[in-house]
């Protein structure tokens, strides 16, 4: 690869870096995580090409020749972020130091220097490939330059470009030119977008003949291509990359150096990224004098192996008030998993790994796993011995196979995590160790491979093994430590992190070690009916289309309905091709009947094959149920989610849905009863806004659709239609997810204006919801965040985006999220409770399910009446509203019947 040059787009590169990572800093406060993301990507990319040219370019500081030409170039862009600025002088310090070249010329975009060094590379015989997500950079595009996308992984030459864009690479600036660039507040023409431009410049070929042919382009368009003519030559000239920019230094002057190893180790020293600088020190023989004392640099970690060091550390653990404690297991699935080791830490670290039971060639004599268990079921078992851990669910579900039951489970980092922020979007330990305490960790497939070659932590030396063991639980307890103080100034939040979802750890375990019985008989022959169905459905939409397709590729479904059979195309995918999304399709079919035969077929092929044939599959050998896996630490709202079956997603309207769930099945001499919250949502939307109107008609009992309908109709409520209440009832749950008057009327049939109308109407009735609403936005642009009754924090960092579509997303959320999170939070408190009732008659009931605003549970036949008045009690007890929560039960001899 001597003749080719790859040419990255510094920039581009750091803003994605900075906006993909999390906020790292090192020690001294400094922000990193940018300068990690590029490096990480270079370092990548010097791997990837054996080249001994790779450049990067990065835009000088000050005004440009844009600027000069149109002042309002870029200018809507908010000012670079001070954590930002503050890396790009260390970026370039680590390149340098890394022996790579960068290029940076006053007066011009790195856009423009991109663009002459590939012109000038390509006029010397080069090939040339510019690494870069910019659009624009596809006017550079030729038999010799083509461009790479590193966040997409796709590679785009002269075909590629015309296939994304619709036109060649020599007209991509007259395309931009006409579409313009809001990124850059390039203006274009307004109305004009990437197809009509694409279009134009098939018919017309270039920019100049469009213009000149304006008076033949009908419609508005046209109106509005022929009132900015003028603007169009300025839009040309700020969308050309310049190819001819003055750059003192030749190609042979930015080959690849030997790289500055005293300074690269000084440098990651500083901005403490021990993984690399580890490579570098073992490659060099170079020896880290200052391990010492590096943050990163592992901590005392003891691999125990007899009896008397055992013995040493249980007493350690003894006299601690709380400690760390972690499991290596076999598996993931806690209903498999065996235990393979311990690990525990007491003090920042210092941590021990105890092997039990790893079994490859040569692998030393370790302590039985039996003997450690035992001795370590007291302090296990021990209410009064505080624990943390790292989903220490899981812990306890492993933990429960070997007959020992943890207690005393006083904090998880994970929902440390997850309470302070839980819009942040990892909550795992070597996340939040490289976000919260800047540490690369060592990962799990560090030590065990990846993939196919994984192999199971039993088959991990313990070289390699103990101190990640080790490290997990030193880790964890350095994170609490860190984490935990955040909560002294948020009281809110620590009632809820004490009293909510660190008490609902050992529910749910429970909930997950119950299980559920199913009818596998039933699924299979459910699986074959549903297979008869998706073969008759393939036949009727083969027919519809006129040919065979395979109903699973959207790119031939995308054919089909659009380039075949002509339907409009309502909506199209980030890279301009129409949409064969489920909300389109669902839109299409209700005027085309191929669109409602491919739904139906997705539908249908999806519940084959994530229920009625995997449920079976996962019945458990040992207790012959499904257990599933709830999570905690993933929707931001607070609602659970389940994995391993997911049982959140069971259709409850559809026939199929109901005969998936009529498999759900009890022991015999039991009955399921499925509790149900009546319209959570918008009782707590009465409760939170005051309405009278709203407040009235729950306290009354009346049908909360009807009153509406009664209201927004003007009918007394006696004479209210199906159809009116039907309407209201959409109204109702649309307002409180913040549906727009467009949204309302697609689902209701009716015109824009008419919806709006009702919408109208509805907030003239219920002047409190309206209130709520604007203050509930306002509350969220002024502090970021809007809260659950019980104190749950809700960030919404989007709020004040100059992205209308962002901002307005953000703004719906701050409606949502207190009435959704409100919701979780009250099963929640629901699950609590019924848990320590349920303890008391654990012969005769069990919890075994929740399915969002449900719980569904195992009772014994004789003792139903009794069960379902505690159920009630108990649930319409979980929290005190203004007005009554009510809970709607069903007893049946499936989870169906019972619904």
């Amino acid at each position: 690869m001597n003749n080719t040059l790859i040419l990255v787009d510094g920039s581009s590169f750091l803003f994605r870096a900075f906006h993909a990572l999390p906020p790292l800093t090192n020690s001294a406060g400094e922000p990193t995580g940018a300068i990690l993301g590029v490096t990480n990507m270079l370092r990548k990319m010097v791997d990837q090409y054996p080249t001994p040219y790779l450049v990067i370019v990065f835009d000088a500081p000050g005004k440009t020749f844009r600027d000069e030409l149109y002042p309002e170039y870029k200018s809507h862009r908010p000012p670079m972020p001070d954590e930002l600025r503050a890396q790009i002088e260390p970026l370039h310090d680590l390149v340098r130091a890394m022996g790579l070249s960068i290029v940076m010329e006053v007066g011009v975009e790195a856009d423009d220097v991109i663009g002459t060094l590939a012109k000038t590379a390509e006029q010397e015989g080069f090939e040339v490939i510019i690494s870069t997500g910019d659009k624009d950079m596809a006017q550079l595009v030729n038999d010799h330059i083509i461009l790479e996308n590193t966040m997409s992984d796709t590679r785009m030459d002269s075909q590629g470009v015309e296939q994304k864009f619709g036109v060649k690479p020599e007209q991509i600036i007259d395309y931009l030119a006409l579409v313009g660039d809001a990124a850059d507040n390039i203006p274009g023409v307004p109305k004009v977008g990437p197809k009509t431009a694409s279009k134009w410049l098939q018919q017309y070929g270039t920019l100049k003949a469009i213009m000149e042919n304006a008076d033949a382009v009908k419609g508005k368009v046209g109106e509005n291509l022929r009132a900015h003519l003028e603007q169009l030559p300025l839009s040309r000239q700020l969308t050309t990359i310049k190819c001819d920019v003055p750059i003192e230094c030749g190609l042979s002057d930015l080959k690849k150096k030997e790289p500055d190893i005293p300074t690269l180790v000084t440098l990651l020293k500083r901005f403490e990224f021990s993984s690399w600088l580890k490579q570098i020190q073992d490659a060099s023989g170079q020896p880290d004098t200052d391990k010492q004392h590096s943050p990163e640099s592992l901590g005392h970690y003891d691999t125990v192996f007899t009896q008397e060091d055992f013995e040493v550390w249980l007493a350690r653990l003894e006299q601690s008030y709380i400690f760390c404690f972690d499991t290596e297991t076999t598996s993931l699935n806690y209903t498999d998993a065996e235990i393979v080791g311990v690990s525990f830490s007491v003090i920042p670290g210092e941590a021990a790994y105890v092997p039990v039971a790893h079994d490859y060639i040569d692998a030393p004599v370790q302590l039985d796993r039996e003997y450690v268990l035992e001795r370590l079921r007291p302090l296990l078992e021990d209410a009064s011995r505080a624990k943390v851990g790292q989903n220490l669910k899981y812990d306890a579900n492993v933990l429960h196979n070997y007959g020992i039951e943890l207690r005393g489970i006083v904090h998880d980092t994970m929902l440390e995590s997850y309470v302070l922020d839980s819009t942040a979007t990892r909550h795992d330990m070597d996340s939040m160790a490289l976000k919260f305490l800047g540490k690369q960790t060592i990962h799990f497939e560090d030590v065990a491979g990846k993939g196919a070659k994984q192999i199971l932590f039993s088959q991990v030396p313990l070289e390699q093994a103990a101190p990640y063991a080790a490290e997990d639980a030193d880790i964890t307890l350095q994170l609490h430590q860190h984490l935990w103080p955040q909560f002294e100034s948020q009281q809110p939040l620590t009632k809820l992190y004490r009293e909510m979802e660190v008490p609902l750890i050992p529910v749910l375990s429970r909930m997950e070690c119950n299980g559920v019985l199913i009818d596998a008989g039933m699924l299979s022959d459910l699986s074959r009916e549903l297979a008869e169905r998706i073969i008759e459905i393939e036949e009727q939409t083969f027919e519809l289309a006129g040919k065979k397709f395979n109903l699973g590729s959207p790119k031939q479904i995308q054919a089909i309905l659009y380039d075949d059979l002509g339907l409009p195309v309502l909506k199209k995918t980030p890279k301009g091709q129409p949409s064969t999304a489920e909300t389109v399709l669902q839109e299409l079919a209700l005027d085309y009947p191929l669109p409602k035969l491919i739904l139906e077929h997705r539908g249908i092929s999806k519940l084959k094959s994530t229920y009625s044939d995997s449920l079976p599959l996962q019945v458990n050998a040992k207790t012959g149920r499904v257990h599933t896996s709830y999570h905690q630490a993933v929707a931001a709202t607070g609602r659970l989610s389940s994995t391993n079956p997911n049982l959140q997603n069971i259709p409850v309207r559809s026939e199929d849905g109901r005969k998936i769930r009529q498999a759900f099945i009890p022991p015999k001499g039991h009955k399921i009863v499925a509790a149900d919250y009546s319209q959570i949502e918008l009782r707590i939307m009465a409760h939170l806004s005051g309405d009278e109107g709203l407040l009235k008609a729950f306290n009354e009992g009346v049908d909360i659709h009807s009153a509406t309908a009664s209201e927004v109709f003007e009918t007394p409520l006696s004479a209210v239609s199906k159809d009116q209440r039907r309407s209201a009832k959409a109204i109702n749950f649309g307002l409180i997810y913040g549906m727009s008057a467009f949204g309302l009327a697609r689902q209701l049939g009716v015109k824009r204006g008419e919806a709006q109308t009702y919408i109208d109407l509805y907030f003239s009735r219920y002047p409190g919801v309206k209130q709520y609403m604007d203050e509930t936005r306002k509350r969220g642009r002024d502090q970021g965040y809007v809260e659950t009754l019980f104190g749950r924090r809700l960030y919404l960092p989007e709020i004040n985006s100059r992205n209308v579509q962002r901002r307005q997303y953000a703004e719906r959320t701050a409606i949502n999220a207190p009435m959704q999170g409100t919701a979780a939070d009250i099963i929640k408190r629901a699950m609590i409770k019924m848990d320590t009732w349920v303890q008391n008659h654990s012969e005769s009931v069990k919890m075994i399910m929740q399915v969002h605003d449900e719980l569904v549970f195992e009772v014994e036949n004789e003792l139903l009446d009794f069960v379902v008045d505690n159920i009630r009690t108990l649930m319409t007890g979980a929290a005190s509203l203004k007005i009554p929560l009510l809970v709607d039960i069903g007893v049946g001899s499936n989870w169906d019947e019972a619904h």
